[in-house]
């Protein structure tokens, strides 16, 4: 049965070849896809690695060694709908209503103007 793997932390240099090349050392990989930022085209520092076999041992083997000077994050990756949602409207803050001070014009003839001293 296929696992696919979480890596994380993975330096902004490394390329899908890195990681075929890393995980095919503990059996079969058949996709690595580094996440990339959508505007930028960078890597965000982290992937997925889809693996028909092997990947119990490629996780032992993986999770915090270090490749490319960096500490490795490696874990059997979560269904996108477990995982928390982030974004979306949420808060914002509050505070809502006027900004404070005294509501008019500082009681000086109602215009609330800026004044220049």
């Amino acid at each position: 049965m296929s696992k696919k793997l979480y890596v994380g932390n993975l330096a902004f240099g490394t390329t899908s070849d890195d990681l075929l090349e890393l995980f095919g050392r503990y059996g079969q990989v058949s996709s690595a896809q580094i996440v990339t930022d959508r505007e930028t085209g960078r890597s965000r520092g982290f992937a997925f690695v889809e693996m028909t076999n092997g990947g119990d041992e490629a996780i032992q083997a993986t999770n915090m060694a270090e490749f490319q000077g960096r500490n490795l994050t490696v874990n059997e990756a979560k269904p996108r709908e477990d995982r928390p949602r982030s974004g979306g409207s949420g808060g914002g803050g509050g505070y809502g209503g006027s900004r404070g001070g005294s509501g008019g014009g500082g009681g000086y003839g109602g215009s609330s103007g800026g004044r220049r001293y």
